[in-house]
This record gives C-alpha cells, structure tokens and sequence, in this order.
C-alpha cells in the first residue's frame, strides 16, 4: 500500500463513521414516524368521527414524511466543507439533526450552504477545503477534496467546481432517467438556483447548459425557502412531452420534494384528453390572442341570442307570453351579477320563470307570493322552458368549440377577422380530434364559462364546502391541544389531505384535478415554443407572476413565435429579467462545434456555448445508398450496442436513433422486425423511457439525452427546421454518429473532417 493511499483510507473511514452517524439519525426519524402512524392505526374503529378525523390527519402527515425520508436516502451525504476558523460542516440532500439537536447535516438548499456550490480558488471566502462525498447506498466509495485557498492557478478558463466529481458524473451511462445534480451543481446554476422567486426569471441556456436541471432544483429551492406559502398552493412544472415528465420524475422525489405538478400544456384541462395533432396552419391560428375576442363574441352570440319574437305558452290554462324585452331584462341581471356565463344562468331562467308566473297569478287573480306552485308549474312547463334555455344555453368549453369549429357560418360570425382560407384551415367535423392547440382555446372559453354542473352537482358541492369549513376547525382545535401548530402542518393543509379521500389525496393530485387551481410558482421548460395563448393560460393559473422559464431561442421549431424573450413573454415581459448559462455539461465539444457549423453554414447562427470537456472522434458520418439506410442504420445500432457494453458493462448505456418525421415509421418498424437487435429492448412508442434504443424524430427528443445518437439523413431533418436538426444533433453524451444517403447539409461535412 502506498503512503499516500493511507491517508485517503483514513479520511474515507472518518467520512464514513459520520455517513453513518446521518443514517442512524435519518433511521431514528423513519421509526418515530412509523411508530406514531402505527399507533394512530391501531385506534379503534368505534371511535367518534372527530376522532377518526384526527387519526387520519396525522397519518397523512406520517405518511407523507416516511415517504420524503425514503425518497433522499440514497447518496444523503453528498459532501463537506472545512472553513479557516477550523470548523467544519457536512452538506446533505435534507438537515438533519442529532440526539442532543446538534445540527449533523445542512440541508443542500440552507444559506450555510452556499460556498458549497459558490466559493471557488478565486474567491474562497472562508473556505478552506471543499469535499465532495461518493457513496453508494450508505458505504462512501470515495472522496475528493479542493484545496481553495492557494495560489494554484487553473489552466482552464471555466470555473468548474468538483471538478473530478462533475466529470465523474458527465462520464457515467445514461439510463433513461435523469438525475439530480445537487452533488455538482456549479457556481454559475447555484445563482439561478436560488434567486429571488419575485417575478419571472428567464434561463436562456444552449445544449446541455443543465436548464432542466437548474429549474427543478430551484423548485426544490424554493419549496425548502418559501415552505409555508407553497405547501398551500405547490409548484407547477410543465415539460415538452409525456415522455420528457417521465424522464424527469424522480428528480424532485429525490430531493425531499413531492407537492408538484408536472404535466404537459396539453394536460392542463382535467377531463380533457390530446388525441390528435394540428396542421401547421391551424396550429398557427389558434396560437393567436385573437380567441380571448373569439370567446367572448361565441358567449353572446351562440349562446345568449336574444329572442326575436315573443313567444306565448298555455301554462295551468292561462295564456302567457315571453316577450323581448323580457329575455333582454333577464340577461341583463344575469350578466350584472358578474358570474361566468354557466354560473348565472340560474338568474336568468328565475327572473323569466317569475315573470310568467306572475302572468299566471294576474290571470287567476292570485298572488303569486302565496301561491308558489306556480312557479313550480312554470318551470315544469317543457315549452316554456325549452325556449327560455334556447336564450341563456349551458354548455361546456369543449362543446363550444366544437361547434364552432364544425360550422363555417358560426366560425365567420365570432371570428370576423379570420380569411376564408383560414376558416378553411380551422374546419374540422363534431367529434374529432382534440388538438395540443387547442387546450388554451378550451381554458378560455372555461373562463368565461364557468363549471357546468347539474343541480345535484352543485348540491354536492356545497355539502362538501360546508364539511370542509367544520373540518378545518376541528383539526385546528386537535392540534392546538397537541401543541403542533406551526411549520407546514397547519388546520387547513391537514383537513384538505383528510377531506381529499380516495385518489385525491395528496397537494399535488388535487391541484391537477381541478382547473381553478393556483399555483404559488411555476416552472416552464422548452418555454421558447409557447403559444401567446398558452401564455395566457399559465399567468392564469399564477396569478402572482412568480415564474421560472428556461429555454433556447436556437432549438425552436419552424412554426414557433418569433422574436427575443421579451417577445415571447408577451403580458410576463415587464416583470421578467434574465440569466443565461453557457458551459455544456453534456455534449462533447467536437458534436457541439459541428452543430454551430452546420447551423451556422444554413443561415442560422446559433448562442456560443463553451463544452465543458471533449472527447476525440465523437462526431463520425458514414454515406450510404438509399437501398442500404435502413441496413447500415441496423449495423450502426448493433455496433454501438455493442460499443457500450463494453464501456459500461451488459446494457449499459442508452441509444437514440432521430429520424425526419416522414421515416420515422419505417425504421420504427424495421428495427423491431430485426433479429441482430433482438437482444435490446427498442421504444417505438415514445413512452418507455427505460428502454436501451429508442426511434424518435427530433420533436420527441426535446430535452433527453443518450449516450449514442445515430442520426438519420441529416438534410431531411434541416428541412423540417434548423431547430429540429440542432436539437437532434445535441443529444449525445458520448457520440453521434450519422448516416446519410443525401449529401451532409453544408457545414457538417467539414466538421467530420
């Protein structure tokens, strides 16, 4: 052994004694949960209901905490700092404490922390060492420590901190599943991390800058800073794809973090399903702010259409009459009491239901004050009421557009401003397809729509509110007396979990469910290609404005908006500043530089982004005849497959072979048929993000990445949109290997040589 592997050996056991001091405290955390949720579990059935109440609340609450502890249980320990005051402290994913309430690990996010991820040989601050901890489940496998207050210069223009750990993990397989970056965060991301929640903070990043990652961390940031405001409200993410919230699912978990909402624009509308895609030209008119116009023009005339001539009913033998004037009178009180259109029907059809009843009475002599079976008569009338729905129509946001959307005429009475070529486009039958597009055209109409609920159905709500009131005060009074106020446990969080029985049982589910839902942050990734509409949607549902986006303008798509951050803001821009970050962490330099090239060369001049490493003969191209694509892209993918294995042992490592849009069906296919790749499991469908090969086109792509990319004719992919073939391009780790049967787009070429 060598002299100077005994001093690591002894510094790895010291490490580990206090890995395991922090697990033995994470335990004894796990087992006064357990006991306490087990002791609530084992009251007896015959107790009362305020008493259940209680039981449940706080197994909730157990639950909910016996879960964060088994989320952050691996890798808890992930590092420490050594100050010139001789004190020290260790760095984890939560804070814990030990038997006597002596602080044994900071929390990640606490502002002790920060040196960890800022100070830097420049400037240390107090710091004198800092050490990054490896671990693997509760055994720590290594250490690396950084030395920073010498004089020792770095050779490199970055200032990357942990540098051994940083490439350590930029050099580990890819399995499908992104993962946390609290063990390497550098100074550049800390700053974004954890930034003022005021307002909206704007992250331009090019290729593998760490956007995605940034932006969860700083949800978890700001969930640990902002704990009670946003353990009422939580935090909304919204990704690209399902595929891509598949991808990125376990990274909050793993830091602590559950009350989230990640979903796609497209599942924002509970109840509402994507089913179909839009054609250029209709997904380019429905991104327009013109539909919050469009809506209010459908309300009034499609569904509040005045009544052109009285109408008269034999009502209990007396002849009554619904006159114009009547029907104005009545949706005119209805729209002054300043409920959605759904909302206030009930005033409108009262006040024409009083109006014929009091015809009625006047017949008969009567007064319609004594005689309310009148009234009752009067709205069992099937003509009478038939024709004063017909004026005042519930409806849903859905039909509405539908509607619209199936009749020409309809669509050229609300949308006067549309060409005849774009109502054309619009066109589809009742009962197709609902569009991505289309679900902020159905959130406004919502809005000015309101719940469309039967009687029952807002009979039960009711009930429910009023349970809900006499829910919350007792559980205030329960915890009162058990002297757990304070914190996040509060009356209302823990009645809302008890109330919320059944599927809907946690912030987050509940705030998916329900459309009114507001959030107290929202994160908003690939945020270059929203729509001025979808915009729309999101200040909706944030009605603070405290926004994280993070994009790059380079990797939009043909179709998407136009202009700078500013632009694309819209209503957001004046409460938005930005930050950019501009070292790659995860494409080599030689792949990186032939995707500014060929982009560059194609009249698209992309952001300079800095690698923060390269790998010699990452970027290869091999031609091909057109017979042969598909048999040379087989071999590609068996020869790769085999490439990995041998780096990071059997299945290790992840491949994407990216297709034009118009090939990716064939290949699809073609690859499943193949015996030579029979031993590999293939995604074909986009959803199965655990699969070691995957067939997508560049739009799938958004914000994965692989350790191979095979990328199919190129030129196809440019033609589709510089920004397509720039994402395409940007997704490996380790290579990214084309094959071409049509001559490289200009640039490449050169870039390969």
């Amino acid at each position: 052994m060598s002299d100077t592997s005994k001093p690591r050996e002894r510094a790895i056991a010291r490490e580990q004694s206090y890995v395991d001091s922090a697990y033995d405290a994470l335990d004894r955390q796990r087992l006064g949960y357990e006991k306490r949720l087990a002791g609530v579990r084992t009251q007896s059935e015959l107790e009362s209901a305020g008493a259940r109440t209680e039981r449940d609340s706080f197994a909730t609450h157990y639950e909910d905490n016996l879960r964060r502890i088994r989320n952050v249980e691996n890798r808890l320990v992930l590092g420490r700092l050594d100050f010139q005051d001789g004190s020290l402290e260790h760095i984890g994913r939560i804070g814990l404490r030990d038997e006597d309430q002596e602080i044994l690990l900071l929390d990640w996010r606490a502002p002790q922390a920060e040196p960890f991820y800022r100070a830097t040989a420049a400037q240390p601050g107090p710091v004198v060492r800092r050490r990054h901890i490896q671990t693997r489940l509760r055994q720590v496998t290594g250490i690396e420590d950084e030395l920073l207050d010498t004089e020792t210069e770095n050779s490199s223009d970055l200032e990357l901190t942990g540098e051994g750990a940083l490439m350590s993990a930029m050099s580990q397989a890819r399995d499908g599943k992104m993962t946390d970056i609290v063990a390497t965060i550098q100074a550049e991301q800390d700053r974004i991390i954890r930034a003022d929640s005021t307002g909206v903070l704007v992250v331009q990043g090019g290729p593998g800058t760490g956007k995605t990652a940034v932006a969860l961390h700083r949800a978890a940031y700001l969930l640990y800073a902002q704990r009670e405001r946003l353990s009422r409200s939580g935090v909304l993410v919204i990704g690209p794809t399902p595929t891509f919230l598949r991808y990125i699912d376990q990274v909050l978990p793993s830091l602590g973090e559950s009350d989230v909402v990640a979903t796609t624009i497209g599942g924002l509308m509970p109840g509402v399903k994507v089913t179909g895609q839009d054609a250029p030209l209709a997904n380019q008119i429905k991104s327009s702010l013109l539909w919050r116009d469009i809506a209010g023009r459908a309300i009034t005339q499609l569904l509040e259409k005045p009544l052109e001539r009285s109408k008269s009913f034999l009502i209990d033998s007396e002849k009554v009459t619904l006159r114009r004037r009547d029907v104005e009178a009545a949706q005119k009180k209805a729209r002054r009491s300043e409920l959605k259109h759904n909302e206030s029907r009930d005033i409108y059809a009262r006040a024409l239901v009083e109006n014929l009843a009091r015809q009625v009475a006047t017949a008969k002599e009567l007064e319609l004050e004594d005689n309310q079976w009148i009234v009752a008569d009067v709205a069992a009338n099937r003509d009478a009421r038939r024709e004063i729905n017909l004026h005042w129509l519930p409806t849903s946001p859905v039909q509405l557009l539908e509607k619209i959307l199936a009749d020409p005429a309809r669509l050229a009475s609300v949308a006067p401003e549309l060409s005849q070529t774009e109502r054309e486009a619009l066109y589809r039958p009742l009962g197709s397809v609902v569009t991505e597009a289309d679900i902020a055209i159905i959130d406004e109409f919502a809005e000015h729509l309101g719940s469309f609920s039967t009687d029952f159905e807002k009979h039960q709500r009711e009930a429910a509110q009023a349970r809900d009131a006499e829910l919350s005060d007792y559980v205030s009074e329960t915890m009162s007396a058990m002297n757990l106020g304070g914190g996040i446990v509060d009356a209302d969080l823990l009645a809302e979990r008890v109330g919320a029985t059944g599927p809907q049982s946690t912030l987050a589910e509940r705030a998916s469910s329900d459309r009114s839902w507001t959030y107290g942050h929202v994160v908003v990734d690939e945020a270059q290609e929203l729509s001025p509409m979808q915009w729309e949607m999101l200040i909706r549902r944030c009605p603070t404005r405290s926004f994280t986006v993070v994009g790059d303008l380079d990797q939009r798509p043909v179709g998407s908006p136009a202009g700078g951050w500013k632009e694309l803001l819209g209503r957001l821009a004046p409460q938005s500043h930005e930050e950019e970050l501009t070292i790659s962490y995860r494409t080599p330099g030689t792949v990186l530089r032939a995707a500014s090239k060929t982009l560059g060369e194609a009249g698209f001049p992309v952001r300079s982004v800095r690698p923060a490493r390269d790998i010699s003969g990452s970027f290869t191209a091999r031609p091909t005849e057109p017979k042969n694509l598909i048999p040379s892209t087989i071999s590609a993918v068996s020869d790769w497959a085999r490439f990995l294995d041998g780096e990071y042992g059997p299945g290790g490592g992840t491949i994407a072979v990216i297709t034009p849009e118009a090939l990716t069906g064939q290949v699809k296919d073609s690859l499943v048929d193949s015996s030579a790749l029979d031993q590999w499991s293939i995604n074909t469908k986009g959803t199965d993000v655990s699969s070691r090969i995957h067939v997508i086109d560049s739009a799938q792509a958004k914000g994965l990445e692989f350790d191979v990319v095979i990328l199919i004719e190129p030129r196809e992919i440019l033609v589709e949109g510089p920004g397509n073939l720039y994402v395409a391009m940007t997704r490996p780790t380790r290579q990214l290997h084309v094959i071409h049967s049509t001559p490289l787009p200009e640039g490449m070429e050169e870039a390969e040589n």
